[in-house]
C-alpha cells in the first residue's frame, strides 16, 4: 500500500525583530535562527536597520531591514515597502518576536493575508494596549507563567491562543561559580542607568562588606543616562576600587563566566535574558521577587532577599559568601532545573509546533 501524500504545507518564517529583541535578547535570536535553519525553513528576518546582523548567524536568513526611512509620519509607507519586500519572500506565518511590534505585524498579516504568532516578554505595565488581530493572530507566545497570567487578566478574551514556551538555553555541565578558591570572588548584576537609587542599597551592602573584610570585587553592567551620578555614588562609598562599570554590549557570555555570585536587586516588569544567562552559566543567585521572577524559586534556583532592605540583602550575600559550597550547590540545582525546563531543543520544537498549527 502506497503511502499517504504528506499534505503538510511547507513552512516559510518572517521573524519580526524590534530593538528591543536584538538588543535584549541576542542568543535567543541565534538559537532561532540555527533551530530553523536546521529544519531548512526559509527565513526573512525583519531587524532594524542600524543593527549588526554580523552579531548572530544569519547566513541561512534573508535580513529585512526596517524602518527604510527613519523620519516622523512615514510609519505607513515604511509598511508598504516591507510589505512588497516580504510579498516577494511569501511567508506562510509570520512570528512578531516583541510586543512593541504587534502593531506592523498585524498589519502587514492582513496585507499579505497570512496568520502570525506574537511574543509577548513583559508584564501589562510595559504595554497599554495589546494590538491583536482577531482573524489573523493564531497564538500569543509567552516565556513566562507571570505573564501568561498577566496576559490572561489584562485580556481574557485572548486567554485561549496564550501558549507558555520557555526561552531555551545551554547549561553548562557543572557550576562555575566558586570553582577556583584562590580566586577573588566576582559579584556581578546588570543594570540600566537610569535612576541612581535603584542601585543605592546594593551599593551600601558592598560597603558593609569591605567594612567587613570581606575580598570581593563587584562588576556592573549596564549603561544609561545617569552614569555620571553612579559613578559619583561608588565614589562617596569609597568603591571606585572594587566597582568596575562594564557597558552594554560586551560579550555576554564571557562576562558571566567570571562571576561567582549574579544579583538580580530589583524586580524587572521585562522576562530577564541575564538570569537566565547567569543561571545558564552556573553562577550563583541572588534576587528578588516580583515582576517576571519565574526563574527565581527560593531555595532552589536563588536566596532571595527584600530589595529594600539592606539588612536582608547583605545577609543572603553573606551566605554565599561565607558557604561557597552552600553556593555551588544551588548553582548545580538552577543547572539541572534549566535543563529540564529551558533547553533550546524544546523551544525549538516548540516553536516549530505552533508554526505549523497557525500555518494550518
Amino acid at each position: 500500500m502506497a503511502p499517504e501524500p504528506n499534505t503538510e504545507k511547507p513552512l516559510r518564517v518572517a521573524l519580526i525583530a524590534s530593538e528591543h529583541t536584538v538588543c535584549e535578547y541576542p542568543a535567543f535570536l541565534q538559537y532561532l535562527l540555527v533551530g530553523l535553519a536546521d529544519e531548512s525553513i526559509p527565513v526573512a528576518l525583519v531587524s532594524p536597520p542600524e543593527w549588526d546582523s554580523s552579531s548572530v548567524f544569519t547566513s541561512a536568513a534573508e535580513v529585512i531591514a526596517h524602518p527604510v526611512i527613519d523620519m516622523p509620519l512615514v510609519g505607513p509607507l515604511n509598511t508598504r515597502l516591507l510589505a512588497e519586500r516580504l510579498m516577494r519572500f511569501k511567508p506562510t506565518v509570520l512570528h512578531c518576536l516583541c510586543e512593541s511590534g504587534a502593531s506592523v505585524t498585524r498589519q502587514l498579516a492582513h496585507r499579505l493575508d497570512v496568520p502570525y504568532v506574537l511574543a509577548v516578554n513583559s508584564l501589562g505595565r510595559r504595554w497599554s494596549r495589546l494590538s491583536v488581530s482577531p482573524t489573523h493572530c493564531a497564538k500569543i507566545i509567552v516565556p513566562a507563567k507571570s505573564i501568561a497570567a498577566n496576559v490572561a487578566g489584562v485580556h481574557p478574551r485572548l486567554a485561549d491562543r496564550i501558549e507558555q514556551i520557555n526561552m531555551g538555553t545551554f547549561a553548562e555541565e557543572t557550576a562555575t561559580c566558586f570553582s577556583e578558591p584562590s580566586h577573588l570572588a566576582t559579584l556581578m548584576t546588570a543594570h540600566r542607568f537610569e535612576n541612581v537609587d535603584e542601585c543605592e542599597n546594593l551599593l551600601g551592602v558592598a560597603r558593609h562588606l569591605l567594612i567587613e573584610d570581606y575580598e570581593f570585587m563587584m562588576v556592573i553592567v549596564g549603561s544609561g543616562r545617569a552614569d555620571r551620578k553612579l559613578w559619583k555614588l561608588l565614589a562617596a562609598l569609597g568603591l571606585l576600587n572594587i566597582v568596575t562599570l562594564v557597558p552594554r554590549g560586551m560579550p555576554w557570555h564571557s562576562l558571566l563566566a567570571s562571576a561567582d555570585i549574579f544579583i538580580r536587586p530589583q524586580p524587572r516588569y521585562v522576562f530577564d535574558p541575564q538570569l537566565l544567562g547567569a543561571m545558564s552559566v552556573g553562577a550563583a543567585v541572588a534576587g528578588c521577587r516580583g515582576g517576571v521572577d519565574d526563574l527565581i524559586i527560593e531555595e532552589q534556583t536563588a536566596l532571595v532577599f527584600d530589595p529594600n532592605d539592606e539588612n536582608s540583602i547583605l545577609r543572603t550575600l553573606r551566605e554565599f559568601l561565607d558557604r561557597r559550597e552552600r553556593a555551588r550547590q544551588m548553582a548545580g540545582a538552577a543547572l539541572d532545573y534549566l535543563r529540564k525546563n529551558h533547553s533550546v531543543s524544546g523551544m525549538i520544537s516548540a516553536t516549530l509546533q505552533v508554526y505549523r498549527g497557525a500555518n494550518g
